[in-house]
C-alpha cells in the first residue's frame, strides 16, 4: 500500500520504481531527529549548543566549555594570562563526554581580550580557537587568528526586531560586503549599509544574500572555506555593526538571507574546526571520505549526533542573535552524494537511487529545514543543488529536504552555451524555452542568467562573453559597434526572458545588472594582492556618458514591474509561440505578454501571438532609447485582439511589428 505521505512525491510515476527508497530516507529522518532528541525534547530544543558552549557571561561569571573528546588538558591562554599557560586557566574535564569546563570571575576576562586554547592529546598539542567562538579577529601584520572576549557595555538595541514581512516571490540581490566598495579595498558593514543598501532598494530587489559573513581565513576563498561557524567575519566591521546592516534592510523592507555553508569546512587547523583535539575525526569523517579533494576541504560527518548538534545550532544561531530571514544553502549536491556530484551526469533517475546518496546528509538537510521553519516560520531556504534531487523541495513528512527552493543552475549554464558555443542563428528557442520553466512539480525555483560563480576567476561576466575586449574602448555613448549593440541587446533580453518566465524567484548578482566588466579575483600572490578585480565599479553604471547606465535602467524598470504586479506569485507562464526558424519566443503570465525576437538581423511586421482576448499595450521595451536602444517602435502603441478558427481551434491573437534582437511586455488593458 503507497505511503500517503509520499504522495506529493509520488505524482510523479517516474519515482514509483523507487517508493521503497524514499520510503527509506523518511524513515531515516524520523530515526535521526529520535536519535538525537531522544523524544524527550523538541529539535528547536535540541539545537541550543551555542548558548552552553563557548564563552558566556552568566550570573556575574564567565563561563566557557569546549567539547574535545580526545584531548587530555586544555587551557584558555590570551591578554589575560600574557599569554602564558597557568593553573588558574586550566579546563576541568566535565561529564565524562568529551567536554571540559572553566568558571572564571567577572573580573577575569574584559571585553575586547585576545585568545585561544592551548590543548594536548595523547603524542602532541596546538593552539586553537574555541569551536562556538562568536568573534574572531585577524592580526594584520602576522595574519593570525585570535579569538576575542566580545561583551560590548551596550549591546545592540534593534529598531525592528520582528522579522520583515515578505510581500511577493523573493527578488535576490547577491551581493558580498568585502567587494561592494568601489574603492581597492576591503568593504565594511556599515560603509554597505549607507552607499550600497540605497541602490538595493532605488533598483526594486525585496531580498538581499549576503555572501561570506561566517569567518574564513582566507579572504580569496569568497567565504566558502568557513573556520569560525558563530563568528560574524570581523574583516567587515563588529556583530553590532552587521546587526545594524540587517535592521537597516528590514527597515527599507528587504528580507535578508546569507549563505550557509555546511557542505564543507576549513582544512586549517589554528583556525578551524580541523583537528580541533587533535583527531582528523572529531568533526568530520576519518580517512578519505573526510576530505574533499576537489575544494581542498574537510568534510563534516552528518551521522554523528555532536557533528549535528554543532550544524544545526549553528542554523539557528544566525536567525536568533542576528535576525536573518533564511539561508542559501551551499554545496548542497557535495554534501548528498558520496561521490561529490564530481564526473556525475544526472541523466536518469537511477542516478538519484544507486546507493550514491549520503542518507545521514540528506536527513541532516531535512532537519535543518524543519529547525528553521519551526524557529522562523517565514525564513525560506535555497538549495544550490544541480542534480535535479527528487523531493529536495518536498517536506520533511513526506521524506523531502524542505527546501523553499531550489536554484535553477540549468538556466545560466543555457544561456552562456548559447553566448559561447553557437551561432546566434542557430540558437535553439525550444531548449531555452524548456531551461526558463522546467522544473519538478514538487519544489520551487530561483533563477537567474548569471550568479557570483560564472564570474570568478577563469569565467566572465554574460556580458563580458558578449562584448569582450570591445567594452574597454566602446561603451561610451558616440561609440558605434557591432559588437557591443549585440551585446548591450542580448543582455537585457536574457534578463527579460529569465525572469519573466521564472518559476518562484530571481537572483542578479551586485553589478550585473549594469553589465559590471571582467571577472572576480580576489588579492592573491598570483595578482600582487590587488584589489583591482575585488571591487564594484559603480562610477562605470553613474556615468551618463556611459552606456552602461543603460543596462541598469532597464534592470531597474524591469525587477520593479515585475515585483509590483506580484506577477511571479501567480502561477506558471502560459505558452503562446515558438518559431525556431524566425527565433521569436512568446509566453503569457498575469495579464502580461512576453514576446522576444532572438533573430540576430531579421525584423517582424504584422507577426501573430496568441493571446487572452483584450487590447494590449506596449509598457516595456528593451529597444528603447531610454535603455539604448534604437527605438524602431514609436509612440504608445496599442494591439487589439481578433477571434478566429484555424480549423481545429478557436483562436484569439494579436499581430505585432517586433525587431531584431528585441523584447516586448504586453499589458492587456482593463475595459
Amino acid at each position: 500500500m503507497r505511503d500517503p505521505r509520499l504522495a506529493k512525491l509520488m505524482d510523479d510515476p517516474w519515482l514509483q520504481p523507487y517508493e521503497g527508497q524514499l520510503r527509506q530516507r523518511k524513515d531515516h529522518i524520523r530515526h535521526m531527529e529520535q536519535r538525537i532528541t531522544g523524544g524527550a525534547m523538541s529539535l528547536d530544543q535540541f539545537a541550543n549548543a551555542h548558548e552552553y558552549f563557548g564563552l558566556h557571561f552568566r550570573d556575574g561569571r564567565w563561563v566557557f566549555r569546549e567539547w574535545a573528546p580526545n584531548a587530555t588538558a586544555i587551557y584558555m591562554v590570551g591578554d589575560f594570562s600574557n599569554w602564558r599557560q597557568i593553573d588558574e586557566f586550566a579546563l576541568n574535564y566535565g561529564d565524562g563526554q568529551g567536554v571540559w569546563e572553566l568558571e572564571l570571575p567577572a573580573n577575569t576576562l574584559k571585553h575586547g581580550d585576545l585568545y585561544k586554547l592551548r590543548i594536548y592529546w595523547p603524542g602532541g598539542e596546538g593552539e586553537r580557537l574555541p569551536a562556538y567562538t562568536r568573534r574572531a579577529i585577524q592580526d594584520p601584520e602576522t595574519h593570525i587568528f585570535s579569538a576575542q572576549v566580545w561583551r560590548p557595555a551596550q549591546p545592540y538595541q534593534w529598531k525592528f526586531p520582528k522579522p520583515v514581512k515578505r510581500v511577493g516571490a523573493p527578488i535576490i540581490y547577491e551581493s558580498h560586503v568585502g567587494m561592494a566598495q568601489e574603492e581597492a579595498k576591503i568593504g565594511s558593514y556599515r560603509e554597505y549599509r549607507e552607499t550600497i543598501l540605497p541602490r538595493i532598494v532605488e533598483m526594486g530587489y525585496n531580498t538581499v544574500q549576503f555572501m561570506g559573513i561566517m569567518e574564513h581565513p582566507y579572504y580569496g576563498s569568497f567565504g566558502y572555506h568557513v573556520s569560525n561557524f558563530f563568528a560574524a567575519s570581523s574583516r567587515f566591521g563588529t556583530p553590532e555593526e552587521f546587526k545594524e546592516l540587517v535592521d537597516a534592510c528590514h527597515a527599507a523592507g528587504l528580507a535578508v538571507i546569507i549563505d550557509l555553508v555546511h557542505s564543507h569546512a576549513v582544512k586549517n587547523e589554528n583556525e578551524g574546526l580541523s583537528r580541533l583535539d587533535g583527531t582528523s575525526y572529531q568533526y568530520f569523517h576519518e580517512g578519505s571520505r573526510g576530505n574533499h579533494d576537489a575544494w581542498d576541504s574537510r568534510c563534516f560527518d552528518y551521522g554523528k549526533p555532536q557533528v549535528l548538534h554543532f550544524l544545526l545550532s549553528n542554523a539557528r544561531y544566525w536567525i536568533d542573535e542576528f535576525n536573518i530571514d533564511g539561508y542559501r544553502f551551499d554545496g548542497v549536491t557535495s554534501m548528498l552524494y558520496h561521490h561529490r556530484g564530481l564526473g556525475t551526469a544526472f541523466t536518469d533517475y537511477g542516478k538519484y537511487f544507486d546507493g550514491s546518496v549520503d542518507l545521514d546528509a540528506y536527513a541532516y538537510l531535512s532537519l535543518a529545514n524543519k529547525l528553521i521553519h519551526d524557529v522562523r516560520p517565514d525564513a525560506f531556504t535555497i538549495a544550490e543543488d544541480v542534480s535535479g534531487m527528487p523531493g529536495l523541495g518536498a517536506t520533511w513528512e513526506e521524506g523531502g529536504c524542505g527546501f523553499d527552493y531550489r536554484l535553477a543552475m540549468g538556466a545560466p549554464d543555457c544561456w552562456f552555451k548559447l553566448a559561447n558555443d553557437i551561432p546566434d542563428e542557430e540558437w535553439n528557442m525550444g531548449w531555452l524555452y524548456h531551461e526558463l520553466t522546467s522544473h519538478r512539480a514538487d519544489e520551487q525555483v530561483i533563477s537567474y542568467v548569471e550568479s557570483h560563480d560564472q564570474a570568478l576567476v577563469g569565467g566572465k561576466t554574460f556580458i563580458f562573453e558578449l562584448i569582450d575586449k570591445e567594452m574597454y574602448y566602446n561603451m561610451h555613448l558616440d561609440a558605434h559597434n557591432l559588437l557591443v549593440d549585440r551585446g548591450m541587446a542580448l543582455h537585457k533580453m536574457a534578463r527579460l526572458a529569465t525572469l519573466g518566465a521564472a518559476g518562484h524567484g530571481y537572483l542578479n548578482f551586485m553589478g550585473n545588472e549594469f553589465g559590471h566588466p571582467e571577472w572576480i579575483d580576489f588579492p592573491r600572490e598570483g595578482n600582487n594582492w590587488s584589489y583591482h578585480y575585488a571591487r564594484r565599479q559603480w562610477s562605470l553604471r553613474d556615468n551618463p556618458g556611459l552606456k552602461f547606465h543603460f543596462l541598469a535602467d532597464f534592470d531597474r524598470s524591469m525587477v520593479n514591474l515585475i515585483r509590483d504586479r506580484r506577477m511571479l506569485d501567480d502561477g506558471p507562464p502560459v505558452f503562446r509561440l515558438i518559431n525556431e526558424g524566425d527565433k521569436v519566443m512568446a509566453f503569457e503570465r498575469h495579464g502580461l505578454v512576453f514576446v522576444f525576437n532572438f533573430h540576430p538581423h531579421k525584423s517582424f511586421a504584422d507577426y501573430p501571438v496568441d493571446v487572452t482576448p483584450g487590447k494590449y499595450r506596449l509598457i516595456l521595451n528593451t529597444d528603447a532609447p531610454e535603455f539604448g536602444g534604437f527605438d524602431l517602435v514609436k509612440g504608445d502603441p496599442v494591439f487589439a485582439s481578433f477571434s478566429f478558427h484555424d480549423g481545429a481551434h478557436d483562436r484569439n491573437q494579436i499581430t505585432i511589428y517586433i525587431p531584431s534582437r528585441t523584447g516586448f511586455v504586453l499589458e492587456r488593458m482593463k475595459g
